[in-house]
């Protein structure tokens, strides 16, 4: 999700957003909203949605796709189809976090078809892994042939969800 923080010229707020390069106002963060939820509403259910014609809408849709407001559009899917029971938190620490080796660590993770999400952290540890696995042997496979050998990995610390209770 796309978050901004509303400023005008003096500080206040005045119905425009800014983050980093990508200003946008009122409406367009209505039209983000809506299709966070409905990504595959069409052109008028987005205006009627937010007070817009279709064809503004899309003008819209477009602009916020083009200044990379929208990153793209995607089907979520119930990994359990797949064979994917498992949900697996994995806890990364790095030998050490200088340039080099934290690129070269997610440069690796972004190969990985395994990895469901990667986020740099503050506090303990370096990296929280997501990973989506069928079971514990499918895990102990991935653990032993892929994430312990990682560039530059020093621990991995691996939980288990029990249930998946919200997925986004």
């Amino acid at each position: 999700m796309l978050h901004a923080h509303k400023i005008g010229e003096d500080g206040h707020a005045n119905g425009q957003y800014d983050v980093g390069s990508i200003e946008f106002d009122d409406l367009d963060a209505a039209i983000l909203r809506f299709l966070e939820r409905n990504g595959r509403a069409t052109n008028y259910e987005v205006g009627e949605a937010v007070g817009l014609s279709a064809s503004a809408a899309s003008r819209r849709i477009l602009a916020l796709e083009t200044s990379g407001a929208i990153r793209g559009y995607r089907a979520l899917i119930d990994d359990r189809l797949l064979g994917k029971r498992m949900t697996v938190f994995i806890r990364i620490t790095l030998e050490r976090q200088s340039a080099p080796v934290l690129g070269a660590f997610e440069t690796a993770v972004r190969r990985s078809k395994a990895i469901v999400s990667c986020h740099l952290m503050a506090g303990q540890y370096d990296y929280m892994l997501v990973v989506r696995v069928a079971d514990m042997d499918d895990y102990g496979r991935l653990h032993q042939n892929e994430f312990s050998r990682l560039p530059g990995v020093t621990r991995l610390e691996t939980s288990f969800a029990l249930r998946d209770v919200l997925e986004v």
